[in-house]
């Protein structure tokens, strides 16, 4: 009976670490502009956000995403350019809630 569990632990163990193993490593960067994008578009809506404000923010998120590719052409996306992504999406971050938060409305 030991050995039967032992091995059903060890079929379950394996397989729970190939699904997260075949999934995209860094599909949080993704996710995060996914929600940044939501955000402004929020922002729009509401009246939280300026036409001009918005082509600030949607020009910071081109830039980003080129620099994903552009890290993305050698087929991997080394620690210390994840970093430089994380600390760009950062910087957009603060800005979108600075620029949501101003006191403005359109």
């Amino acid at each position: 009976m030991k050995r039967i569990t032992t091995s059903l632990l060890v079929v379950f163990c394996v397989a729970a670490f190939a699904s997260v193993a075949s999934a995209h490593p860094y599909a949080r960067i993704d996710r995060r502009e996914g929600r940044q994008y939501v955000r402004i578009h929020d922002g729009v809506r509401r009246g939280q956000l300026t036409p001009r404000e918005v082509q600030r923010l949607r020009i910071h998120e081109r830039q980003i995403r080129r620099m994903e590719r552009r890290s993305w052409r050698d087929g991997r996306l080394s620690a210390p350019e994840r970093r430089r992504l994380d600390r760009e999406l950062n910087r957009s971050s603060r800005q979108i809630h600075r620029l949501r938060h101003n006191g403005r409305m359109i």
